[in-house]
């Protein structure tokens, strides 16, 4: 008798088990690494045992899978929360880029960056991971959120909300090992103007301030 023969009922307590061992999945995903957050660390951080969590995940594959659908309803709320129009007289380009920089800081965008990073080397993981990333891409930051900063489907707007995005990412994931708030803070400037640029709002014609 195992998982596969007799799975986990859907009631109220299982999906309360569910939701609570993949809760600590994606914080150990975000924390010690998507390797090293195995399925007996995951079950003693949701407080099972490892018998009692194979029995709603019978596997690495079905645990992975499932945990990769949770973290992005948790990045879906956080973009909910976060996609309220700025305030008389903010720029909408640089609210939203400073809105998103901080949703990378959040535990569900720090998880899915850590399984994009392991899934180069992790076959079945790339597998799992590759639908959330299309659904994410086709979704595009700019239409659920970015669209804040620009609402145009030109070219160039898209491009503008790509370049946004892409470089927050990248900067989320980099290390400044000296004077890092400074350099953070004219990076983030910078990524700001040549949205504007871009999008040709206001008078910025050069990205580096003077």
């Amino acid at each position: 008798m195992d998982a596969r023969t007799y799975p986990a009922k859907e009631t109220p307590k299982s999906r309360r088990t569910r939701a609570r061992i993949l809760d600590a999945a994606m914080r150990l995903f975000a924390e010690v690494g998507y390797h090293a957050a195995t399925n007996a660390m995951i079950a003693d951080a949701a407080n099972l045992t490892r018998g009692a969590m194979l029995y709603h995940f019978a596997s690495r594959e079905e645990l992975v899978e499932a945990a990769v659908a949770y973290i992005e309803v948790e990045r879906a709320r956080l973009f909910e929360q976060a996609a309220s129009p700025p305030g008389p007289g903010v720029d909408a380009a640089e609210h939203a880029i400073d809105a998103y920089w901080s949703l990378l800081h959040e535990i569900p965008f720090v998880a899915f960056a850590e399984l994009e990073a392991a899934a180069r080397t992790d076959k079945m993981l790339r597998e799992r991971l590759a639908g959330a990333q299309a659904a994410f891409d086709r979704l595009q930051v700019g239409d659920r959120f970015l669209a804040l900063a620009q609402a145009g489907a030109d070219p160039r707007f898209q491009t503008s909300r790509d370049l946004g995005r892409f470089l927050l990412e990248g900067l989320a994931k980099g290390a400044l090992m000296y004077d890092e708030a400074a350099r953070r803070d004219r990076l983030l400037t910078v990524v700001k103007r040549a949205v504007r640029v871009l999008n040709r709002k206001g008078d910025v014609q050069e990205l580096w301030p003077e």
